[in-house]
């Protein structure tokens, strides 16, 4: 394609217009910016979750190692995001606060179908979608299959460690309940690396995930709290304290408490 050029490929026209600040604040640029771009690397890490699921399904635990991996390094890049935002002060968000009204990023579609890949679901999201059923019907799909945990379970009993039926065909809809069973197998896991080392890898990198949420998840309550203080959020949430209560979710429980017995 001789036409080709690397504002066309990048659709650079229609990408650089989509930020349309509410007021005349320098600012709010800025603000825009920093989350639409956590949006595009939202719906990559959608893309490697989705592949990386595909992979474990199919017993492919080692290939799936670079999909988590990539997800796990974008993690890292969209918790460095809050650092910049961090430069604005109180007052410079104070001045265009009231255009946002009632929109939060609580309600970013493309954030709670990675929380429901990952295992951590809760139907009640999908109300902030009704207005967009493209959206809807894309956390939908996620919170009705398998998560990530659930797939990486199955390999563990593909391994041949006992687990309940329950836990390999049961109602996909619903949050993980901890299982002294996952616990129990991936303990024996990290106990005989050697022996299971592909598990035990693929255990590893599962966590990587986890922890990298916690760390955005904490650097997101700080930036908060160093912005607006105890203010409620903009979506009616209680701000920093609803924030500061998710840092402790895990989606892979039993890869952690199982620390513990090692």
């Amino acid at each position: 394609m001789t036409d080709m050029t690397y504002a066309r490929y990048l659709a650079l026209d229609i990408l650089l217009s989509c930020q349309k600040p509410q007021s005349a604040e320098d600012d709010e640029m800025l603000f825009i910016v920093i989350h639409q771009t956590k949006e595009l690397w939202l719906k990559q890490i959608i893309r490697e979750l989705y592949l990386a699921k595909r992979q474990i399904a199919a017993g492919a635990l080692v290939p799936a190692y670079k999909a988590l991996a990539r997800v796990g390094r974008i993690q890292a890049v969209m918790t460095l995001s809050w650092d910049v935002l961090s430069t604005m002060t109180p007052s410079d968000y104070t001045r265009f606060r009231h255009v946002l009204g009632p929109s939060s990023g609580f309600q970013s579609d493309q954030f709670r179908t990675v929380e429901f890949l990952l295992g951590l679901k809760d139907a009640g999201f999908l109300k902030y979608q009704d207005d967009r059923p493209h959206a809807r019907a894309a956390m939908e799909r996620a919170l009705n299959a398998p998560s990530l945990w659930d797939d990486a379970i199955a390999a563990l009993g593909r391994a041949g460690f006992a687990l309940p039926q329950e836990l390999l065909a049961r109602d996909w809809t619903l949050p993980h309940q901890f299982s002294p069973e996952v616990e129990a197998g991936f303990l024996t896991v990290y106990r005989q690396p050697d022996r299971y080392w592909e598990l035990y890898q693929l255990a590893e990198k599962l966590v990587d995930l986890d922890d990298a949420m916690a760390t955005w998840r904490h650097k997101h309550a700080v930036t908060v709290e160093r912005i607006i203080g105890a203010k409620r959020g903009t979506g009616g949430t209680a701000g920093v304290s609803y924030l500061q209560a998710t840092i402790g979710k895990r989606a892979f429980p039993e890869l952690w408490s199982l620390r513990t017995s090692l």
